[in-house]
């Protein structure tokens, strides 16, 4: 299987929704359970900044479907963290398991070390037993877990925090 990576467009608006919503739909990527509209990942794409790019991957060649994207974000406002980056990996559901999240991932390490990142962190909900091997594989270390952080459809649910130093 080919993946195509490239850097996202506003075009590319209604596939980031419709896969960012299958991540909410089935709890499986974020603690978000309000739907995003295209309209407001359009406007999300507008307002990123050179140092948080947002990336698409097209099976086979770049004018193929988009089955996952992928997001460099800021991990927290205060100057002293600007070399930390938080980030974001969805993948289409009928693509998942096929290698485009590792893809993705990889393609985001090197934006990172070419942007001048130090240090990559993520919290991924700890029954997302396929994400965390993709981070595990990745390189990415457990540094803790936020116990009972969220609620997704009435149960408490944990996140894992990871870091990977560049």
């Amino acid at each position: 299987m080919t993946v195509t990576i490239r850097a996202a467009t506003e075009a590319d608006a209604d596939a980031i929704c419709a896969i960012h919503n299958q991540g909410i739909v089935d709890r499986t990527a974020t603690l978000d359970t309000a739907l995003k509209t295209p309209s407001e990942r359009r406007e999300w794409l507008a307002q990123r900044e050179a140092r948080h790019p947002v990336i698409v991957a097209h099976a086979g060649a770049a004018d193929g479907p988009i089955v996952g994207w992928a997001s460099l974000n800021r991990f927290n406002p205060r100057e002293c963290y600007d070399s930390v980056a938080d980030f974001s990996v969805y993948v289409e559901r009928s693509w998942r398991g096929k290698g485009v999240g590792g893809t993705l991932l990889d393609h985001l390490i090197d934006l990172s070390r070419t942007l001048g990142y130090h240090k990559m962190v993520l919290a991924a909900l700890a029954h997302n037993a396929a994400g965390v091997a993709m981070y595990m594989h990745a390189g990415f270390s457990p540094v803790g877990i936020y116990r009972e952080q969220g609620q997704l459809d009435g149960h408490w649910v944990d996140v894992l925090l990871m870091e990977k130093l560049l």
